[in-house]
């Protein structure tokens, strides 16, 4: 497998200020949103976003982190980072990757994470905002190479609160670790849309 060097984002990315924070906590307030647990203070460490069943997501999300002053990063297609938008996709905090048979997009992220001293990734397992019946597993094989921990953050409408959970140090044995985040997201996540929430569980094995 090749391996794709991408941008470093830490060159141009966005870092919320004092400003942005106050803007972010205000917005939060009008909309009756809160944001709960503690951040986690590891360097480096992947945060789910689940259950992503909504675009408004990404806005909650946005004003989550923006109210902390956390810098995230995000797994985007390569050809997202081409003029005229290569400069604005990587100061909002891009990685691009090569999805292509011949690359490796899971070392692509882990060569990333591995040239930076701080780095917080977010990603969305269910890889759609359509219902789904398992969680895509490339963010845990990320966290396990990169030696990183999965922070559980999680989403739920209901209550309007996005909130910072545990962190899940990969062991390697998946279906265990799946196990884990099968019981807090279910008992802790609720999508704008719960009848597409996916599925917290590997994918099944194709019948022969």
């Amino acid at each position: 497998m090749k391996r794709f060097r991408g941008f470093r984002p830490s060159r141009l990315s966005l870092q919320p200020g004092r400003s942005l924070r106050w803007l972010a906590q205000l917005l939060l307030k009008i909309f009756g949103w809160q944001v709960e647990g503690t951040v986690p203070t590891e360097p480096k460490w992947i945060a789910i976003g689940a259950y992503h069943t909504s675009n408004w997501d990404f806005a909650v999300m946005l004003l989550a982190t923006f109210s902390k002053q956390l810098r995230i990063y995000w797994i985007g297609k390569h050809s997202l980072f081409r003029f005229p938008f290569k400069t604005m996709m990587r100061w909002l905090g891009g990685i691009p990757i090569r999805r292509d048979k011949t690359y490796n997009a899971v070392q692509q992220v882990v060569d990333e994470i591995e040239r930076h001293e701080k780095l917080v990734l977010v990603v969305a397992p269910e890889g759609t905002r359509k219902a789904t019946d398992h969680w895509k597993t490339g963010f845990y094989y990320i966290a396990l190479n990169a030696k990183i921990p999965i922070g559980m953050s999680y989403i739920n409408y209901e209550r309007k609160v996005l909130g910072f959970g545990p962190m899940l140090y990969p062991t390697g044995d998946i279906d265990a670790d799946f196990a884990v985040l099968r019981e807090f997201y279910e008992r802790m996540s609720v999508g704008r849309f719960p009848e597409k929430q996916g599925t917290v569980q590997i994918k099944a094995p194709k019948a022969e």
